[in-house]
Protein backbone atom coordinates (compact mmCIF):
# COMPACT_ATOMS: atom_id res chain seq x y z
CA UNK A 1 0.00 0.00 0.00
CA UNK A 2 0.92 3.53 -0.91
CA UNK A 3 0.98 6.05 1.99
CA UNK A 4 -0.24 9.57 1.00
CA UNK A 5 -0.38 13.02 2.41
CA UNK A 6 -3.40 13.88 4.33
CA UNK A 7 -5.97 16.74 3.27
CA UNK A 8 -7.20 19.10 5.32
CA UNK A 9 -10.10 16.88 7.12
CA UNK A 10 -13.71 17.42 7.54
CA UNK A 11 -16.67 15.81 8.21
CA UNK A 12 -17.83 14.81 4.59
CA UNK A 13 -14.08 14.01 3.57
CA UNK A 14 -13.65 11.74 6.63
CA UNK A 15 -17.13 10.28 6.37
CA UNK A 16 -16.25 8.86 2.76
CA UNK A 17 -12.78 7.73 3.81
CA UNK A 18 -13.94 5.56 6.38
CA UNK A 19 -16.32 3.73 3.84
CA UNK A 20 -15.47 0.04 4.80
CA UNK A 21 -12.38 0.89 7.04
CA UNK A 22 -13.66 -1.61 9.96
CA UNK A 23 -12.80 -4.37 7.25
CA UNK A 24 -9.42 -3.14 6.25
CA UNK A 25 -6.16 -4.71 7.69
CA UNK A 26 -4.66 -2.94 10.64
CA UNK A 27 -1.55 -1.83 10.87
CA UNK A 28 -1.42 -2.84 14.26
CA UNK A 29 -3.74 -5.56 14.93
CA UNK A 30 -3.06 -5.90 19.28
CA UNK A 31 -0.70 -6.64 21.29
CA UNK A 32 2.39 -7.95 19.90
CA UNK A 33 4.85 -9.77 21.47
CA UNK A 34 8.52 -11.30 19.74
CA UNK A 35 11.43 -13.25 21.44
CA UNK A 36 13.88 -10.88 23.03
CA UNK A 37 17.17 -10.81 21.22
CA UNK A 38 19.57 -12.58 22.76
CA UNK A 39 22.17 -11.08 24.03
CA UNK A 40 24.92 -9.67 22.35
CA UNK A 41 23.09 -9.15 18.97
CA UNK A 42 22.24 -5.72 17.98
CA UNK A 43 18.81 -5.06 18.71
CA UNK A 44 16.95 -3.30 15.99
CA UNK A 45 13.34 -1.68 17.06
CA UNK A 46 10.79 -3.85 14.89
CA UNK A 47 9.03 -1.77 11.79
CA UNK A 48 5.22 -1.46 12.03
CA UNK A 49 3.52 -4.66 10.49
CA UNK A 50 0.16 -6.02 9.02
CA UNK A 51 -1.43 -8.24 10.29
CA UNK A 52 -0.85 -11.03 8.53
CA UNK A 53 3.13 -10.69 9.45
CA UNK A 54 2.31 -10.16 13.16
CA UNK A 55 2.71 -12.68 16.06
CA UNK A 56 -0.04 -11.38 18.04
CA UNK A 57 0.31 -12.91 21.76
CA UNK A 58 -3.22 -12.18 22.44
CA UNK A 59 -4.92 -13.68 19.84
CA UNK A 60 -7.82 -15.50 21.64
CA UNK A 61 -9.38 -12.55 22.54
CA UNK A 62 -12.93 -12.99 22.27
CA UNK A 63 -14.36 -10.56 24.46
CA UNK A 64 -16.27 -7.78 22.23
CA UNK A 65 -15.79 -4.27 23.45
CA UNK A 66 -16.04 -0.69 21.79
CA UNK A 67 -14.63 2.42 21.90
CA UNK A 68 -15.79 6.11 21.27
CA UNK A 69 -13.15 8.26 18.81
CA UNK A 70 -14.88 11.40 19.53
CA UNK A 71 -13.38 14.34 16.90
CA UNK A 72 -14.40 17.94 17.86
CA UNK A 73 -15.25 20.83 15.36
CA UNK A 74 -13.25 23.33 17.24
CA UNK A 75 -13.01 26.45 15.24
CA UNK A 76 -9.06 26.52 15.20
CA UNK A 77 -8.83 22.84 14.19
CA UNK A 78 -10.43 19.55 14.25
CA UNK A 79 -9.70 17.52 18.01
CA UNK A 80 -9.88 14.80 19.84
CA UNK A 81 -11.55 14.09 23.03
CA UNK A 82 -9.73 11.56 25.44
CA UNK A 83 -9.99 10.46 29.28
CA UNK A 84 -7.73 10.03 31.74
CA UNK A 85 -8.63 6.91 33.83
CA UNK A 86 -8.67 7.30 37.74
CA UNK A 87 -5.86 6.53 39.55
CA UNK A 88 -8.48 3.74 42.18
CA UNK A 89 -9.06 1.76 39.39
CA UNK A 90 -8.21 -2.19 39.51
CA UNK A 91 -7.34 -1.92 35.59
CA UNK A 92 -5.34 0.79 33.75
CA UNK A 93 -5.46 3.22 36.48
CA UNK A 94 -4.24 6.48 35.66
CA UNK A 95 -3.92 5.91 31.96
CA UNK A 96 -5.15 7.65 28.77
CA UNK A 97 -7.90 6.23 26.78
CA UNK A 98 -10.73 7.20 24.38
CA UNK A 99 -14.41 6.71 26.60
CA UNK A 100 -15.71 2.81 26.08
CA UNK A 101 -16.35 -0.79 27.52
CA UNK A 102 -17.24 -3.89 27.07
CA UNK A 103 -20.58 -4.91 25.30
CA UNK A 104 -23.57 -5.50 27.62
CA UNK A 105 -25.89 -7.93 26.27
CA UNK A 106 -28.66 -5.63 25.48
CA UNK A 107 -26.38 -3.74 23.50
CA UNK A 108 -27.52 -3.92 19.77
CA UNK A 109 -24.14 -2.79 18.39
CA UNK A 110 -20.75 -1.87 18.86
CA UNK A 111 -21.72 1.91 18.01
CA UNK A 112 -24.27 1.50 20.29
CA UNK A 113 -21.65 0.38 23.31
CA UNK A 114 -19.50 3.41 22.11
CA UNK A 115 -22.29 5.89 22.78
CA UNK A 116 -23.27 4.50 26.08
CA UNK A 117 -20.07 4.18 27.76
CA UNK A 118 -19.68 7.90 26.62
CA UNK A 119 -22.41 8.68 28.29
CA UNK A 120 -21.62 6.82 31.25
CA UNK A 121 -17.65 8.25 31.34
CA UNK A 122 -18.09 11.71 30.68
CA UNK A 123 -22.02 12.71 29.88
CA UNK A 124 -21.27 12.78 26.40
CA UNK A 125 -24.89 12.92 25.14
CA UNK A 126 -25.42 10.42 22.12
CA UNK A 127 -27.81 12.56 20.20
CA UNK A 128 -25.03 15.07 19.50
CA UNK A 129 -22.61 12.75 18.28
CA UNK A 130 -22.61 11.67 14.37
CA UNK A 131 -21.13 8.77 13.85
CA UNK A 132 -19.07 8.31 11.18
CA UNK A 133 -17.79 4.73 10.71
CA UNK A 134 -16.06 2.37 13.01
CA UNK A 135 -11.95 1.61 12.40
CA UNK A 136 -10.53 -2.06 11.95
CA UNK A 137 -10.94 -3.93 15.49
CA UNK A 138 -7.65 -3.79 18.14
CA UNK A 139 -7.06 -7.36 20.13
CA UNK A 140 -5.96 -6.25 24.12
CA UNK A 141 -3.78 -8.31 26.39
CA UNK A 142 -6.55 -8.10 28.80
CA UNK A 143 -8.74 -10.30 26.24
CA UNK A 144 -11.28 -7.69 24.83
CA UNK A 145 -11.47 -7.44 20.79
CA UNK A 146 -12.40 -3.68 20.65
CA UNK A 147 -13.87 -1.58 18.01
CA UNK A 148 -13.25 2.10 17.61
CA UNK A 149 -16.36 3.49 16.57
CA UNK A 150 -15.65 7.57 14.98
CA UNK A 151 -17.78 10.32 16.04
CA UNK A 152 -17.94 14.30 14.50
CA UNK A 153 -19.55 16.50 17.27
CA UNK A 154 -19.93 20.03 16.73
CA UNK A 155 -19.64 22.47 19.90
CA UNK A 156 -21.07 23.71 21.97
CA UNK A 157 -21.97 20.70 24.34
CA UNK A 158 -21.24 19.87 28.06
CA UNK A 159 -19.60 17.19 29.59
CA UNK A 160 -20.45 15.71 33.54
CA UNK A 161 -17.06 12.92 34.32
CA UNK A 162 -17.89 10.33 36.60
CA UNK A 163 -15.14 10.72 39.03
CA UNK A 164 -15.38 6.79 40.01
CA UNK A 165 -14.20 6.23 36.24
CA UNK A 166 -12.77 9.70 35.01
CA UNK A 167 -10.14 11.53 36.58
CA UNK A 168 -9.63 14.31 33.97
CA UNK A 169 -11.09 15.06 30.25
CA UNK A 170 -9.08 16.76 27.97
CA UNK A 171 -8.43 17.15 24.10
CA UNK A 172 -5.66 16.88 21.46
CA UNK A 173 -5.53 18.58 18.00
CA UNK A 174 -6.35 15.79 15.51
CA UNK A 175 -3.10 16.85 13.31
CA UNK A 176 -0.82 15.97 15.91
CA UNK A 177 -2.67 12.46 16.43
CA UNK A 178 -2.43 11.69 12.78
CA UNK A 179 1.34 13.30 12.16
CA UNK A 180 3.23 9.97 12.01
CA UNK A 181 6.16 12.05 12.86
CA UNK A 182 4.58 11.92 16.45
CA UNK A 183 3.82 7.44 16.47
CA UNK A 184 7.13 6.66 18.44
CA UNK A 185 7.66 2.97 18.77
CA UNK A 186 8.89 1.87 21.95
CA UNK A 187 9.29 -1.39 23.61
CA UNK A 188 9.28 -2.84 26.72
CA UNK A 189 11.25 -6.73 27.71
CA UNK A 190 8.93 -8.89 29.65
CA UNK A 191 9.04 -13.00 30.93
CA UNK A 192 7.11 -13.97 27.85
CA UNK A 193 9.04 -11.57 25.19
CA UNK A 194 9.56 -8.10 24.15
CA UNK A 195 6.18 -6.18 23.73
CA UNK A 196 6.08 -3.40 21.04
CA UNK A 197 4.24 -0.01 21.14
CA UNK A 198 3.66 3.00 20.25
CA UNK A 199 3.80 6.20 22.20
CA UNK A 200 2.13 9.92 21.64
CA UNK A 201 3.48 11.97 24.15
CA UNK A 202 1.51 15.27 24.40
CA UNK A 203 2.99 18.42 26.35
CA UNK A 204 2.26 16.56 29.63
CA UNK A 205 -0.11 14.02 28.86
CA UNK A 206 1.52 10.10 27.69
CA UNK A 207 -0.49 8.35 24.97
CA UNK A 208 0.32 4.60 24.63
CA UNK A 209 -0.86 1.01 24.60
CA UNK A 210 -4.23 0.38 22.73
CA UNK A 211 -5.24 3.92 22.67
CA UNK A 212 -2.44 4.96 20.29
CA UNK A 213 -2.01 2.03 18.53
CA UNK A 214 -5.82 3.07 17.49
CA UNK A 215 -4.80 6.49 16.78
CA UNK A 216 -1.77 5.01 14.10
CA UNK A 217 -4.68 2.50 12.49
CA UNK A 218 -6.78 5.74 12.13
CA UNK A 219 -3.84 7.41 10.54
CA UNK A 220 -3.21 4.10 8.74
CA UNK A 221 -6.48 3.94 7.16
CA UNK A 222 -6.61 7.68 6.26
CA UNK A 223 -3.16 7.52 4.24
CA UNK A 224 -3.27 4.32 2.29
CA UNK A 225 -4.65 2.76 -0.71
Amino acid sequence: MSARPLPPIGRDWLARALVGAGERTPLVPGDVRVPVPDAGQPSRPAAPRAASGAEVAFDRARMPAAVLVPLIARAHGVTVLLTQRAGHLSRHAGQVAFPGGRCDPGDGSPVHTALREAREEVGLDPALVDVLGVLPQYRTRTGFVVTPVVGWIEPPFSLQPDPGEVADVFEIPLAFALDPSNHERHHRDTDDGRRYFYVLPFEDRYIWGATAAMLVNFHHVLSTD
